[in-house]
């Protein structure tokens, strides 16, 4: 195991990182988007956007586009690589406002911890989409792990916080069980070639509906490239 700090945060940082990477000339077989943050108090990344569209959406968005050449030139027709993107049972009642990604109207932590588990959902369809349409041997998939007894709860109020202490050992999952879903479409062979599909508990099901909205999806990746200031090669597939 070798360690390489990455803030995913910081676009600086999520640079940087793949730079280092790159430098060791190393296949990249799977990639697993798994960092974020829940129900923070409103505030800004250095780069300026609202922390749960930061951290949980863009700083994945950005770091995955950045390596998908290592991951297109690691991936073969029998061993496809694959890009895990970890996001939520809340994306059902998550609203997508394109018109307010930053959330700069009306700030609601719930709300805006929901629309960047949305937008991972939407953008892992889009993903998988133009890696087939390249003919690419990656797969793109994203998963629920539940609810999990991790740190990701410090910022809800301390009634939740005492029902959590409370009941943690009943209705949560262990950090172990709840990485269970993400390792079963990282390397289950049963998973071997497919793409675009939202498991939980290690079954495919189905997401919400508004993320099949194929017109929805292409406008988000837009927009997405537009904010971290890469160029958008998906302007040339249908």
């Amino acid at each position: 195991v070798e360690f390489l700090y990455c803030d995913l945060a910081s676009m600086k940082s999520i640079r940087q990182f793949v730079q280092r990477f790159r430098a060791k000339n190393c296949p990249l077989h799977v990639l697993v988007n798994n960092a974020g943050v829940m129900l923070v108090p409103e505030r800004k990344t250095e780069d300026g956007f609202e922390e749960h569209f930061g951290l949980n959406y863009l700083g994945h968005f950005l770091l995955t586009n950045l390596l998908l050449d290592t991951l297109k030139q690691s991936g073969t027709h029998s061993h496809n690589a694959r890009i895990i993107t970890v996001s939520s049972a809340t994306h059902y009642v998550g609203k997508l406002h394109l018109n307010d990604l930053q959330s700069r109207c009306s700030y609601s932590p719930h709300g805006a911890y929901a629309q960047s588990k949305l937008a991972l959902v939407l953008f892992t369809y889009r993903l998988q989409h133009l890696l087939t349409a390249n003919g690419s041997h990656v797969t793109a998939n994203v998963v629920d792990p539940g609810v999990v007894n991790t740190e990701l709860y410090k910022h809800v109020s301390w009634v939740v916080k005492v029902a959590k202490w409370m009941t943690a050992w009943i209705f949560f999952k262990t950090p172990e069980e709840g990485a269970s879903t993400s390792i079963y479409a990282a390397v289950s062979p049963e998973m071997e070639g497919a793409g675009a599909c939202y498991l939980y508990n290690e079954e495919r099901t189905k997401s919400a509906d508004v993320a099949y909205d194929e017109e929805l999806q292409r406008r988000l990746w837009t927009e997405s490239c537009k904010m971290v200031g890469i160029s958008d090669e998906s302007s040339r597939v249908p």
